[in-house]
Formats: C-alpha cells, sequence, structure tokens
C-alpha cells in the first residue's frame, strides 16, 4: 500500500548504503507518520453468498475469524478454508456438501459451525475425536440427509447449541446424557421412533422435538432379551462397568470396547450388556427441559424414552410400581 514512488526512494537509498556509500550523499528525505487511514487492518471477518463472488485465485486472510460461504454450489469444504487456524465461526450453509474432511478438526479455535441445507448423509466419528471436543459450542446439521449419528458424537462435550431439524434421523446417540453442557437441542421432523435411555440426563432450556412418528409406548410388551444364566462374557462386562474398571484397546479387543461403550443402564444402576430386557415408556419432556416445542397438534409433551431391566427381578418390580399407578 506503499507511495510508489517513495518506495523506489527508499529502495534506492538502501541500496546505496549497501554499496557502502556516504550517508551524508544519500537521498533520504523526511519520513511522515502514518495515518491510521493508510495502515490495512488485519481482516477477521468475510461474508460471500453467491457463486460469482467466491474467490476461485486469490487465497483466503489467515487472520479470519468468521468466514461464511453460503449459496455457491460447493460440493466439499475448499481445503483453503481447512487452513484458517483462526477460525471461530464458519457457515457453510445452502451448499451441496456431501461430505467433511477429516482435517476439519483441526480448526482447533472453531466455536460454531453452520452446515444448514447440504447433501451429508453422516457426521465423521474422527471429527467428534478430534479437537473440536473441547472448541465446538454450536453446531447447525439441519436439513441434511443424516439417517444416524456416531456414538462419539458424544465426545462433543462443550455443546451448547445442537440443531438436527429435517434429517433422517432414525435415533439419538445412546449416550446423548454425556453432553452436560447441552442447552438448545431441536431435532424435528426426523424420523424418531422413541428416545435413547440416556435422554433423561440431558437439562435444557429449549427442547424442540415436533414432527417426529413416536411410538406409543407400552411397558406391558417387553424386549426379552434375558439369557439364563448370564454367559461368562456378559457377567465380565457387567462387572467392568459396574466396578469402573479401566479398559482400552491395549487391553481388550476393540469390539469389546465399543460394546461396553454402549452398555445398558438398568433402573436399579447395574449395567447389562447383550442380557437384558427393554421397553418404552412415557416421559414428559419438561423433566430434562424448560421451553418444550410440543411434540404434535395435539398439544402434546410427552414421548417415549427406551428404559432396561438387567433382570426379571427389576422388571417386576418396575411392573408392581407401575399397575399400581395406573389403578
Amino acid at each position: 500500500q506503499a507511495n510508489v514512488i517513495n518506495l523506489k526512494t527508499f529502495l534506492s537509498a538502501v541500496r546505496l548504503a549497501h554499496q557502502g556509500n556516504d550517508t551524508g550523499v544519500l537521498p533520504l528525505s523526511p519520513l511522515v507518520p502514518a495515518k491510521n487511514s493508510d495502515v490495512e487492518k488485519p481482516k477477521t471477518k468475510m461474508i460471500i453468498t453467491s457463486r460469482r463472488d467466491y474467490p476461485l485465485t486469490k487465497s483466503f486472510p489467515f487472520s479470519l475469524e468468521h468466514l461464511q460461504t453460503s449459496y455457491c454450489k460447493l460440493a466439499r469444504i475448499d481445503a483453503r478454508v481447512l487452513c484458517l487456524k483462526k477460525l471461530r465461526k464458519l457457515d457453510l450453509s445452502h451448499n451441496h456438501i456431501k461430505q467433511l474432511p477429516a482435517t476439519l478438526g483441526d480448526l482447533v479455535c472453531l466455536q460454531e459451525l453452520d452446515l444448514h441445507d447440504n447433501h451429508l448423509e453422516a457426521f465423521s466419528g474422527a471429527l467428534c475425536s478430534s479437537g473440536l471436543q473441547k472448541s465446538l459450542q454450536f453446531l447447525d446439521l439441519s436439513q441434511n440427509q443424516i439417517q444416524a449419528l456416531p456414538l462419539e458424537f458424544c465426545q462433543l462435550r462443550a455443546l451448547v447449541r445442537l440443531r438436527l431439524d429435517d434429517n433422517a434421523l432414525l435415533r439419538l446417540p445412546c449416550r446423548i446424557g454425556q453432553l452436560s453442557r447441552l442447552r438448545f437441542l431441536s431435532a424435528a421432523r426426523n424420523k424418531l421412533p422413541f428416545l435413547p435411555s440416556d435422554f433423561r440426563r440431558l437439562s435444557l432450556e429449549n427442547l424442540d422435538l415436533f414432527g417426529n412418528p413416536f411410538e406409543q409406548p407400552n411397558p406391558l410388551v417387553p424386549n426379552i432379551q434375558l439369557k439364563i444364566p448370564a454367559t461368562l462374557l456378559e457377567c465380565a462386562a457387567r462387572a467392568t462397568v459396574n466396578h469402573r474398571i479401566p479398559y482400552g484397546c491395549h487391553l481388550l479387543p476393540s469390539h469389546l470396547c465399543k460394546d461396553l461403550e454402549v452398555a445398558k443402564t438398568c433402573c436399579c444402576g447395574s449395567a447389562c450388556l447383550s442380557s437384558f430386557i427393554q421397553i418404552t415408556v412415557t416421559m414428559n419432556l419438561h423433566h430434562v427441559a424448560h421451553t418444550v416445542v410440543l411434540v404434535d397438534n395435539m398439544g402434546g409433551t410427552e414421548a417415549p424414552v427406551l428404559c432396561y431391566f438387567c433382570s426379571l427381578d427389576c422388571y417386576s418390580q418396575f411392573l408392581d410400581r407401575h399397575l399400581q399407578s395406573s389403578a
């Protein structure tokens, strides 16, 4: 941004000085302090809302903290965007993105990620295990084609706002209760038949589950998967979870580690792996959220939630209480 004539004069003086000329004869002019208007500040925000404005030859400024590239018909995330390590907010809504690169997780300062209205069919488990675990607070995956979220999704412990509306979700992550900071959750107009048992652990300010085909719960029709007597694997798995025995892929086969991570929890607090009784019960959503958007057009705020029992004895005790309350 320098004045061309002054710059040439300065470079000429540097060359003469480098050659050993007397400083008294150098063509130096008195320096004038630059004005604030003359100094270009690092660019921190860029908003692009049309394909014709999308930069094809120029790089994005590395100082960017907020980047929006919407309505640009992007089929994938530009590799140049993945080099912007200072990004805090990335808006890629209203594009044609089908897949997310694992390197997106290298944006360790990223707090807000908007992927609304794309063609996503999955959200990578690798992203959930990346640096986004500690930074990502807002995630918008609404209006995509996602049927399920990975088990690792619940490692995004910093999430405060999560939008999953207008997808094809058949279930929510079974460990969703681990998102202890989550305050705003919307998963309207999906294909959810019920909610996971861990849903009870959430503490939300706002919840929207409108337009899901929730099943009518019937505690008297259980899904019995009990194996009597319990296998050695089941006993060992229950003991590992109940007594919080440390485990990992360095000690156990990876498939066993995954099974332990999705162990069910009985109403008595005990764990069960593949031997259990499953039912669905009605839960008033106000138990987990201060403000609840109606589940249906009938004014309901209740939804079915899975419930597990580790033994016939636990199920019998529940059944007695249920029948007494119904009477």
